[in-house]
């Protein structure tokens, strides 16, 4: 597929959407995890929806988190119910949802604590693996949520700091 040249400009997000197999127990994890309680739930039945999503229908319960900028919209379809995509960061279409903490090693250990199983050690970026070098000393550690989406918490520097 070849697109244009033109720039879209899209450049604010509105929120990430997470598919989810259980809504009710997203929402603990969600909650549990942003200490932000749901600001919307609902259902939707909606056939041209579907086909906007390339579906042959749209049965869906859902609930919307807000956190600092982004919406996270959880949505568990009912019809047609989809398959785990256990989508591990090396597979091509898949993503992650990344945190930004304050106090990296607090949050690392508070996570832990209350456990949150990370996928391998926390990780701070080193001299000879990453550049720019502004980007040296980066924190970061990645965790799946109920349904294996893909997780992180980051304690950024340098191009990686917003």
């Amino acid at each position: 597929m070849a697109l244009s040249d033109t720039p879209m400009n899209l450049t604010r997000a509105a929120h990430v959407g997470i598919s989810v197999s259980d809504l009710d127990v997203s929402i603990a994890f969600y909650t549990a995890l942003t200490g932000r309680e749901p600001v919307a739930q609902g259902t939707m039945d909606s056939e041209p929806f579907g086909h906007a999503q390339g579906l042959p229908n749209a049965k869906l319960r859902y609930a919307t988190i807000n956190i600092d900028g982004l919406g996270i919209d959880l949505i568990q379809f009912q019809d047609p119910a989809g398959e785990r995509t256990n989508g591990k960061a090396n597979r091509p279409g898949s993503m992650h949802l990344c945190f930004k903490v304050d106090d990296f090693d607090a949050t690392c250990q508070r996570m832990k604590d209350a456990g949150y199983g990370f996928l391998g050690d926390a990780y701070t970026f080193m001299a000879g693996e990453v550049t720019p070098d502004a980007a040296l000393g980066t924190k970061v550690a990645y965790f799946n949520d109920p349904d294996g989406t893909n997780l992180e918490i980051i304690q950024p520097k340098g191009g990686f700091a917003r």
